[in-house]
């Protein structure tokens, strides 16, 4: 039998929740009381004790990444060529579904909604959801496949992206074949003292649990066990916030699936030993992710007898998962381990009054979907060109902001028509003069552009290439 919940917060050291509910009145205390009897009242405890004691992170033995280089040669653009057919086989085959991470908020950029629908194409103002959904139409159309989207939210933006999908139509796509699923949360704990922070007289501070809450949050939701009805093996996971990513790249799941792995990632080389990326590398014969954060200057800056970095591999966030590893990870209600982030939390004190820190006063528990990769039997990472599948919106302005987002999405377009044979106009600076998008049920490739691009084409201004509607 479970103690009751004034037994449970007394023995967890968590007291002041007492006096929290007596404060409150009978509605309150009774909403207060439903959120803390679904809490893991000793494993907050354990985990705080665990992960806030000081220590760097233990980087020893740490070996450069095995990575599948890009093609060079005959040979790689050989294997290149196998992996492509193999990936065009699983989708054909209904083997593959495509995963979403869509918790983050548009606070960074200025914007006020969630990330996903933050306006970045510089014509269309297509938001970033449309643009996701357009490349999983493509590629349902491109090859006959049923490609199940899963797009997962946070409780921040659950509401209000279930309310932008409906609104929108569900951009294109047949409603019963997308999935919504909110991820977990977990309780904010002061830093200096483990208790459990409330936002509010009547409610606990709590925070999404971290991408790494996508295992446990399908398999809450029934999802695993859809996805296996319905004969997918392996799911493809992405991130919002890169416009540039291939959604269902068939080279990249072909490679997964014929190095026989189950968990793969896309990698692109750190333009510099200082890039705020996190490094995939090899300790004890598994392949790990290092948060930039954890790794010393003098490993982040080692180079080879070439003057090549070592720890090169930067983690796009980009996951080709089999559905067996992520049924192992929740097993029995299980996930993946969190990790403490120090943070700067609003909380009510225990007179029921508002705090605005000054500073980083709370604990927050996060889980990382990397943290999957040393628990698989094989892991596969690729190489991509940055140019082609990386340039994600993280800053309102500077590195990583809508404005390089939309000018590597722009290079890349030019690109694309000048393969195909159509002169696009550059400034002095050698920049495509003109916007240029490329709608991804229009084209996803050079090969494809080439097949719709019509005799005689020219670009002499703003350029938008879109399917014909109507």
């Amino acid at each position: 039998m479970v103690p009751p919940l004034r037994e449970r917060l007394s023995t967890a050291g968590q007291e002041h929740l007492l006096d929290a509910l007596d404060r409150i009145d009978a509605s309150g205390r009774e909403r207060l009381a439903a959120q803390l009897e679904a809490i893991d009242l000793e494993r907050i405890g354990r985990l705080f004790r665990e992960l806030t004691q000081d220590g760097a992170v233990d980087v020893t033995g740490l070996e450069a990444p095995d990575v599948i280089p890009l093609p060079t040669d005959e040979a790689g653009l050989a294997s290149e060529r196998e992996a492509r057919e193999a990936g065009e086989a699983l989708l054909r085959a209904n083997r593959v579904a495509a995963v979403l991470v869509a918790g983050g908020q548009g606070t960074r950029l200025g914007f006020d909604g969630p990330k996903g629908a933050f306006p970045f194409a510089p014509i269309t103002g297509r938001i970033l959801f449309a643009h996701h959904a357009a490349k999983i139409a493509a590629a349902r159309h491109r090859y006959g496949c049923d490609l199940p989207w899963y797009v997962m939210t946070s409780p921040q933006n659950d509401v209000e992206t279930r309310e932008l999908f409906t609104r929108h139509g569900w951009f294109g796509l047949e409603e019963g074949s997308v999935r919504i699923l909110v991820q977990g949360t977990m309780p904010a704990v002061d830093r200096s003292t483990g208790r459990i922070l409330l936002e509010a007289p009547d409610r606990v501070a709590t925070s999404p649990d971290g991408h790494g809450g996508l295992f446990p949050a399908l398999a809450r939701n029934g999802l695993l066990a859809e996805m296996r009805d319905r004969g997918v093996e392996t799911f493809f996971t992405f991130q919002v916030d890169n416009p540039l990513a291939r959604v269902a790249r068939p080279a990249f799941l072909g490679a997964h699936a014929l190095a026989h792995a189950e968990m793969s990632n896309v990698v692109v080389r750190k333009l510099s030993p200082d890039e705020r990326m996190g490094v995939v590398a090899r300790r004890d014969g598994r392949t790990i992710l290092v948060e930039y954060s954890d790794l010393p200057e003098e490993l982040a800056r080692a180079r080879d007898r070439d003057g090549a970095l070592i720890y090169w591999a930067g983690s796009i966030a980009v996951h080709a998962v089999d559905l067996a590893l992520a049924e192992r990870i929740t097993a029995d209600g299980g996930g993946l381990p969190f990790h403490a982030a120090i943070k700067p939390v609003p909380h009510v004190d225990d007179a029921g009054r508002l705090v605005a820190p000054d500073g980083p006063n709370a604990v927050k528990f996060e889980s990382f979907i990397f943290d999957a990769l040393p628990l698989a039997t094989r892991v596969c990472s690729l190489e991509a060109a940055r140019e082609d599948e990386f340039s994600p919106i993280k800053n309102a302005d500077g590195a990583d902001s809508p404005a390089t987002a939309r000018r590597d999405l722009n290079r890349l377009h030019a690109r694309w028509l000048e393969a195909a044979g159509v002169d696009v106009p550059r400034d002095g600076a050698g920049e495509p003069a003109v916007d240029i998008e490329i709608d991804p049920r229009y084209a996803t490739s050079v090969a494809e552009l080439k097949t719709r691009i019509p005799a005689g084409f020219r670009v002499t201004g703003p350029t938008v290439l879109e399917p014909r509607t109507g």
